[in-house]
């Protein structure tokens, strides 16, 4: 029995045709960015499948791909561009404050330094201050205290002489404040100091005055110069120590002397 072949418009698409069709709309679907297939299920089963190098699709995930990758690395970087300024900005700070804390320290030792000064010279002038020394530099005792004789109304000797060529600089013992400074009768030119610790001291016979009344002088101020006036035989410097500034308070001027670290 002969079979013939179906022609017409009831003829079955050939196998490489339906390829054809399938293959444009897969294309036609990736195009447009969807990724799988709307064929019904009759044409699913009945076309075979194209392959993914068919349709293009490795291109694009591999483009998506890349992209990921590029994101993934540009973020990494920014974290550590954000760690790198993050740990400069600490070192930064860390620095300051070292510099900050080195200057703390600096001023402090020089500060420490000046007061450590400061206290030395307030100490060097009290002590100055409080210091006595000799009325004539170098001089000793010729006549002394309570030396009895017709030379003196009292009959003896109120305080000691001092060895003294005219001229030469009288100063003051000790700190105090001038309470007289003139002519003293008997003692010629002398000068008086109320002395810081409350006793006076009386310079007798000077040729000359160098300080007022109200006067504050330092220990070796020179309050003027030896002589020969008033009740004298000769020059020299006739000095008392008082516990006042009359006449008859007399106390040992080389005691009083002594009792101040002065050698006598």
């Amino acid at each position: 029995m002969a079979f013939t072949r179906a022609t017409g418009k009831h003829r079955a698409p050939s196998r490489l045709t339906r390829r054809s069709a399938n293959l444009a709309g897969v294309a036609a679907l990736a195009t447009t960015g969807v990724i799988g297939t709307l064929a019904s299920p009759a044409l699913a089963a009945d076309t075979e499948a194209p392959s993914v190098e068919d349709t293009g699709l490795t291109q694009i995930v591999s483009m998506g791909s890349l992209a990921d990758e590029i994101a993934a690395q540009a973020a990494a970087q920014e974290r550590e561009a954000e760690q790198a300024a993050a740990k400069a900005r600490a070192q930064a700070k860390a620095e300051a404050e070292a510099k900050a804390e080195a200057r703390r320290k600096a001023e402090a030792r020089a500060k420490e330094a000046r007061e450590a000064k400061e206290r030395a010279a307030r100490e060097a002038e009290r002590k100055r201050l409080n210091s006595f020394r000799l009325p004539i530099a170098g001089s000793y005792v010729t006549t002394g205290y309570k030396t009895g004789g017709a030379l003196w109304s009292s009959g003896s000797h109120s305080g000691v002489d001092f060895r003294a060529a005219s001229g030469s600089s009288v100063v003051s013992v000790g700190a105090g404040t001038v309470v007289e400074a003139g002519w003293g009768g008997a003692y010629g030119n002398n000068v008086v100091i109320r002395m810081n610790d409350g006793t006076y001291t009386q310079y007798g016979h000077l040729s000359s005055i160098s300080v007022s009344v109200g006067q504050q002088v330092a220990p070796g101020r020179q309050i003027g110069l030896s002589g020969s006036t008033g009740n004298s035989t000769g020059p020299h410097l006739h000095f008392e120590a008082r516990t006042t500034a009359e006449y008859g308070s007399d106390i040992d001027p080389v005691a009083y002397l002594r009792s101040h670290g002065v050698n006598v």
